[in-house]
Protein backbone atom coordinates (compact mmCIF):
# COMPACT_ATOMS: atom_id res chain seq x y z
CA UNK A 1 0.00 0.00 0.00
CA UNK A 2 1.21 3.31 -1.38
CA UNK A 3 2.35 6.26 1.52
CA UNK A 4 -0.54 8.23 0.37
CA UNK A 5 -2.99 5.84 0.83
CA UNK A 6 -1.99 4.46 4.23
CA UNK A 7 -2.29 8.66 5.46
CA UNK A 8 -5.89 8.85 3.52
CA UNK A 9 -7.08 5.44 5.29
CA UNK A 10 -5.74 6.74 8.78
CA UNK A 11 -7.56 10.35 8.23
CA UNK A 12 -10.72 8.72 7.26
CA UNK A 13 -10.37 6.46 10.53
CA UNK A 14 -9.77 9.44 12.68
CA UNK A 15 -12.64 11.29 11.28
CA UNK A 16 -14.90 8.29 11.70
CA UNK A 17 -13.53 7.99 15.45
CA UNK A 18 -14.46 11.84 15.79
CA UNK A 19 -17.78 11.37 14.61
CA UNK A 20 -18.47 8.56 16.53
CA UNK A 21 -17.30 10.77 19.89
CA UNK A 22 -19.69 13.68 19.05
CA UNK A 23 -22.42 11.57 18.14
CA UNK A 24 -22.13 9.74 21.79
CA UNK A 25 -21.64 13.34 23.65
CA UNK A 26 -24.62 14.51 21.71
CA UNK A 27 -26.67 11.44 22.88
CA UNK A 28 -25.74 11.74 26.56
CA UNK A 29 -26.32 15.22 26.90
CA UNK A 30 -29.94 14.67 25.68
CA UNK A 31 -30.32 11.71 28.14
CA UNK A 32 -29.18 14.10 31.07
CA UNK A 33 -30.91 17.05 30.16
CA UNK A 34 -33.38 18.08 32.63
CA UNK A 35 -35.99 18.59 29.74
CA UNK A 36 -39.23 20.84 29.68
CA UNK A 37 -41.34 22.72 32.45
CA UNK A 38 -44.35 20.76 30.66
CA UNK A 39 -44.89 17.64 28.33
CA UNK A 40 -47.42 19.41 26.51
CA UNK A 41 -46.51 20.93 22.96
CA UNK A 42 -47.34 24.26 22.56
CA UNK A 43 -49.15 24.31 19.14
CA UNK A 44 -51.48 21.35 20.70
CA UNK A 45 -52.72 23.80 23.58
CA UNK A 46 -56.48 25.31 23.36
CA UNK A 47 -56.81 26.78 26.65
CA UNK A 48 -54.71 28.97 28.52
CA UNK A 49 -55.43 30.88 32.22
CA UNK A 50 -52.89 33.55 33.80
CA UNK A 51 -53.45 34.77 37.13
CA UNK A 52 -50.81 37.39 38.04
CA UNK A 53 -50.90 38.33 41.57
CA UNK A 54 -54.17 39.73 42.89
CA UNK A 55 -55.66 41.24 39.72
CA UNK A 56 -58.08 39.27 38.15
CA UNK A 57 -57.45 36.20 35.89
CA UNK A 58 -57.70 36.21 32.26
CA UNK A 59 -59.17 33.27 29.95
CA UNK A 60 -58.11 32.52 26.27
CA UNK A 61 -59.93 29.82 24.67
CA UNK A 62 -58.24 28.80 20.50
CA UNK A 63 -60.88 28.51 18.33
CA UNK A 64 -59.09 27.76 15.00
CA UNK A 65 -56.33 28.99 14.22
CA UNK A 66 -56.95 32.23 16.89
CA UNK A 67 -57.09 32.71 20.15
CA UNK A 68 -60.02 33.92 21.79
CA UNK A 69 -60.10 35.95 25.15
CA UNK A 70 -63.26 34.54 27.05
CA UNK A 71 -65.29 35.62 30.35
CA UNK A 72 -68.57 34.33 31.72
CA UNK A 73 -70.64 36.33 29.02
CA UNK A 74 -68.45 37.76 26.10
CA UNK A 75 -65.32 36.13 24.12
CA UNK A 76 -63.06 38.86 22.24
CA UNK A 77 -60.60 37.88 19.63
CA UNK A 78 -57.01 38.60 21.75
CA UNK A 79 -53.43 39.01 20.60
CA UNK A 80 -52.75 35.44 18.93
CA UNK A 81 -48.98 36.60 19.19
CA UNK A 82 -48.92 37.48 22.78
CA UNK A 83 -50.84 34.46 23.81
CA UNK A 84 -48.93 32.42 21.74
CA UNK A 85 -45.82 33.69 23.82
CA UNK A 86 -47.67 32.44 26.74
CA UNK A 87 -48.35 28.93 25.85
CA UNK A 88 -44.54 28.26 24.41
CA UNK A 89 -43.61 28.40 28.51
CA UNK A 90 -44.78 25.09 28.42
CA UNK A 91 -41.47 23.90 26.17
CA UNK A 92 -39.19 26.19 28.50
CA UNK A 93 -36.21 24.87 28.87
CA UNK A 94 -35.14 23.29 32.96
CA UNK A 95 -31.67 23.75 34.12
CA UNK A 96 -32.66 21.73 37.06
CA UNK A 97 -35.70 19.90 38.97
CA UNK A 98 -35.83 19.62 42.61
CA UNK A 99 -38.64 17.94 44.58
CA UNK A 100 -40.84 20.53 46.42
CA UNK A 101 -40.30 19.85 49.94
CA UNK A 102 -36.75 20.56 48.92
CA UNK A 103 -37.79 24.81 49.63
CA UNK A 104 -39.28 26.85 51.77
CA UNK A 105 -42.29 27.97 49.32
CA UNK A 106 -42.75 31.55 51.21
CA UNK A 107 -39.33 32.15 50.87
CA UNK A 108 -39.25 31.57 47.29
CA UNK A 109 -42.61 33.38 46.16
CA UNK A 110 -44.67 30.12 45.68
CA UNK A 111 -46.71 30.97 49.05
CA UNK A 112 -48.40 32.45 47.41
CA UNK A 113 -47.25 32.14 43.71
CA UNK A 114 -46.73 35.67 41.99
CA UNK A 115 -48.32 34.19 38.83
CA UNK A 116 -50.22 31.35 37.65
CA UNK A 117 -50.49 29.65 34.50
CA UNK A 118 -52.87 26.85 33.16
CA UNK A 119 -51.89 25.28 30.01
CA UNK A 120 -55.32 22.95 29.13
CA UNK A 121 -54.80 20.87 32.56
CA UNK A 122 -51.57 21.70 33.54
CA UNK A 123 -50.72 24.29 36.15
CA UNK A 124 -47.16 26.36 36.58
CA UNK A 125 -46.92 28.53 40.02
CA UNK A 126 -44.10 30.94 39.48
CA UNK A 127 -41.77 32.42 42.13
CA UNK A 128 -39.20 35.03 42.57
CA UNK A 129 -36.16 35.21 40.75
CA UNK A 130 -33.28 33.08 41.89
CA UNK A 131 -30.54 34.79 44.35
CA UNK A 132 -27.87 34.09 41.41
CA UNK A 133 -28.53 34.55 37.31
CA UNK A 134 -31.68 35.58 35.74
CA UNK A 135 -33.75 32.59 36.62
CA UNK A 136 -37.10 32.02 38.38
CA UNK A 137 -38.49 29.27 40.62
CA UNK A 138 -41.40 27.59 38.93
CA UNK A 139 -43.70 24.72 40.84
CA UNK A 140 -44.88 22.03 38.12
CA UNK A 141 -46.53 19.65 39.97
CA UNK A 142 -44.42 18.34 43.41
CA UNK A 143 -41.22 19.16 41.72
CA UNK A 144 -39.89 22.63 40.84
CA UNK A 145 -37.67 23.79 38.37
CA UNK A 146 -35.42 26.83 37.44
CA UNK A 147 -36.10 28.50 34.22
CA UNK A 148 -34.42 31.81 32.41
CA UNK A 149 -36.62 34.46 33.27
CA UNK A 150 -37.43 35.71 30.07
CA UNK A 151 -40.33 32.91 30.18
CA UNK A 152 -42.04 34.77 33.65
CA UNK A 153 -45.45 35.35 31.82
CA UNK A 154 -46.37 38.48 31.93
CA UNK A 155 -50.60 39.67 31.10
CA UNK A 156 -51.63 38.88 27.52
CA UNK A 157 -52.85 42.20 27.51
CA UNK A 158 -49.63 43.66 27.28
CA UNK A 159 -47.53 44.15 23.52
CA UNK A 160 -45.86 40.77 22.53
CA UNK A 161 -42.49 40.53 22.25
CA UNK A 162 -41.13 40.64 18.46
CA UNK A 163 -39.26 37.24 17.69
CA UNK A 164 -35.75 37.26 18.39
Amino acid sequence: MKRAMRRQLWLLIAVIVLLAAAWWQLRNDQASAPGTLLPLKPEKITRATLQMGNASSEHYEKRGEHWWRTDQTTSTHADDRRVEELVRIAAAPVQSWQPTNSYDLAKIGLAPPQAKLELDDETLHFGTATAIGHNVYVQAGDRIGIVSLRYMPRSAQSQSIQAQ
